[in-house]
């Protein structure tokens, strides 16, 4: 029971000493502490006594430094608050003095600008159209292209206006001279073709002097007949030139020293440029093309085929038909043609009764036939085949346009328009392939037709021949 009073009295001791240590901690931690008591172990009653002494001792030394501390901190507070009154009172005497001296300045920049108003009289209304003539001017010239040939007038527009909107400065009468000089070369030079050298970055960022040619107020180009954009006073080539022979014309102009050239004028100008803007735009028939995807790739592919398979049935039907011509005009019949087969079965049996001959004729038109009429069934198949290929290209192109609109929605009609616009391609391809698959059959058909015309009437007048023998006999 003794040991266990005694540890439970050290315990309390010892946090009761911790407190005291953390307060003499908080209030001077500069100072060096060495053990605290609870870090020594009390094996005994007297042992623990003797901690807690030694643990009021310290208490009381550390108070009595800190309140000494405190003394010496209260002497100083006294003496920075005595110098802070004083530094007070010298800047409110300070600021009475200037504001005493800003009343007096006001009181003479108001006299100084009643006399300069007085002085200026009707001049005071000139400066002031002035200045809304230089702003106008100044806000015409920062968007023409006159200015890519003579940028220093801009720079000059803003130090006048500048200069005006001051109070202490007043324009010169060669300065109020250059801005009427300005105005008037803005107008002459927008109907002047000119030609000179300027730096012209490239769609790679690269910049490089040139030769260009400004027409007018309108466009610039440079001797390659490449169109330029102006902007925040530079020039630039477009990414993406017009297509059409704008450009062949540009350059016969950028060339030319004298006479008349057509060429391609954005009358929007470079402040729109929208002309312009929906040419460069506009996809060129190769683009198009590929907008059609794999479908029309196919619908191109089956066109191509068909177009090659009419050339090559034409001239073999062409050769045929000038053998057939040569062997109408013959005595004897000839085996390399047609004609000279059918006729052929005459000659070999020229004593066969009229209406075995006429079965043999038949049989030798109907053998022919075939070899004639080759290539036209497919031709036919390919005509019908194409419109359908068009439409499934198109539906396949307008599902995809409206899965987009379903993800994305349809906040953007120009892409909306352009989905559909590329979905109906394949419909344009497979009319493209057809049509003229049509056509292509019809004339190979009528060419084949005629060859076996020809077979027929010769076969049926050499029976009827024969048959008016046999019947004379």
């Amino acid at each position: 029971m003794t040991a266990q009073f005694v540890k439970a009295s050290a315990l309390v001791v010892m946090g009761v000493l911790t407190s005291f240590t953390a307060i003499a901690q908080d209030a001077a931690p500069e100072e060096p502490v060495g053990p605290t008591p609870q870090e020594i172990a009390a094996e005994n009653m007297g042992q623990l006594l003797n901690l807690v002494k030694q643990g009021r001792s310290r208490a009381a030394s550390e108070n009595a430094a800190r309140e000494k501390r405190f003394a010496e901190n209260k002497a100083n507070q006294a003496a920075e608050l005595k110098k802070a009154e004083q530094e007070r009172t010298r800047q409110e005497q300070r600021s009475a003095r200037l504001e005493k001296q800003f009343e007096e300045n006001e009181l003479l920049i108001a006299a100084k600008q009643e006399k300069l108003k007085e002085r200026l009289g009707t001049l005071s209304e000139l400066f002031g159209h002035l200045t809304a003539a230089s702003g106008d001017l100044a806000s015409n010239i920062e968007v023409s292209l006159v200015s890519a040939q003579y940028p220093e007038r801009e720079g000059f527009l803003k130090d006048l206006i500048a200069k005006m909107s001051g109070s202490d400065q007043l324009p010169n009468i060669t300065e109020i001279e250059r801005v009427w000089y300005e105005m008037l070369r803005e107008i002459s030079e927008q109907g002047v073709i000119a030609k000179y050298s300027a730096n012209v970055s490239t769609p790679s960022g690269e910049i490089s002097s040139r030769d260009v040619v400004r027409v007018g107020a309108f466009n610039v180009v440079d001797v390659d007949g490449n169109y330029l954009a102006y902007q925040n006073g530079n020039l630039s080539e477009l990414p993406r030139q017009p297509d059409g022979g704008f450009t062949g014309q540009a350059s016969s102009l950028a060339g030319s020293s004298a006479g008349l050239h057509q060429f391609g004028i954005d009358p929007t100008g470079p402040t729109g440029g929208s002309f312009l803007a929906a040419i460069i735009d506009s996809p060129t028939l190769e683009e198009r093309w590929h907008q059609g995807g794999y479908v029309g790739y196919a619908i191109t592919a089956v066109g191509a085929f068909a177009f090659l398979l009419a050339i090559y049935r034409l001239f073999v039907l062409t050769m045929v038909s000038g053998a057939v011509s040569s062997q109408l005009k013959a005595t004897k019949a000839n085996a390399n043609n047609p004609l000279g087969r059918v006729l052929k079965v005459h000659e070999d049996n020229p004593a066969m009764d009229p209406e075995t001959l006429e079965l043999k004729m038949a049989e030798g038109v109907l053998r022919e036939t075939p070899q004639l009429e080759a290539g036209l069934t497919l031709l036919k198949i390919i005509a019908a085949v194409a419109p359908l290929m068009g439409l499934l290209g198109t539906v396949t192109g307008m599902i995809v346009t409206f899965q987009a609109i379903t993800i994305f929605g349809a906040g953007d009609p120009k892409a909306m328009a352009g989905g559909i616009s590329g979905a109906l391609v394949t419909t344009v391809l497979g009319l493209l392939v057809a049509i003229p698959t049509v056509l292509l059959h019809t004339v190979v058909n009528g060419r084949a037709q005629r060859i076996i015309h020809i077979l027929n009437e010769q076969a049926t007048g050499i029976v009827a021949e024969h048959a008016e023998r046999e019947h004379s006999k």
